[in-house]
């Protein structure tokens, strides 16, 4: 895990301190990170936007609590896959997203195969919220499992049982958009 930058260690000082403006730069710093962790957590802009601004709100409240930059990191990562996790809870299993609300996460490296990432994107969001909060944290956050049980409180092997399972049916789910082979029956 990258050592965040020494310019967040004297902005949290100073936020802890009571200057908006170095809790600005915090959230300046963070925001991305957060709304993209929530946007593919939740699925809906308004929602991860909400969540976005809860988290950082509640930041605000425990700044006191928060020892150096990288618990920061850690506080916020793990604060909103919690509270994804909670609200998809109390979700509907059926719920219905108008199409003119749902966008596509900008990705910085642009893919080969549109249809297999929208395919994987989609496998994704239908895993279970606990399930979904460790791929997300392993592939887009780029953490280790020991740090996803840490970030998640929950068991190293829970964590190990999660990525494979749900690896195994993400490889499955994408295995349908694989080509036929040449001569073999649909």
């Amino acid at each position: 895990m990258d050592a965040p930058h020494p310019a967040l260690e004297i902005a949290l000082a100073r936020a802890k301190r009571g200057e908006l403006a170095a809790f600005r730069q915090l959230i300046q710093a963070h925001q991305d990170l957060v709304y993209t962790l929530a946007l593919r957590m939740l699925k809906v802009p308004e929602d991860a936007e909400e969540l976005a601004q809860d988290v950082f709100v509640s930041a605000h409240r425990h700044l006191e609590r928060i020892t150096c930059a990288a618990h920061l990191l850690f506080w916020l990562r793990r604060t909103v896959c919690h509270r994804a996790i909670d609200r998809l809870r109390r979700r509907p299993l059926h719920a219905a997203v108008p199409l003119d609300t749902v966008d596509e996460v900008p990705v910085a490296d642009v893919s080969h195969d549109p249809l297999l990432e929208r395919r994987l994107r989609d496998l994704v969001s239908k895993l279970p919220p606990m399930a979904r909060a460790v791929v997300l944290l392993k592939y887009q956050e780029d953490l280790d499992p020991s740090e996803i049980a840490r970030t998640l409180d929950m068991p190293l092997n829970t964590v190990k049982s999660h990525l494979k399972r749900s690896l195994a049916s993400l490889r499955a789910g994408c295995d349908e958009l694989r080509p036929i082979a040449a001569g073999s029956q649909p």
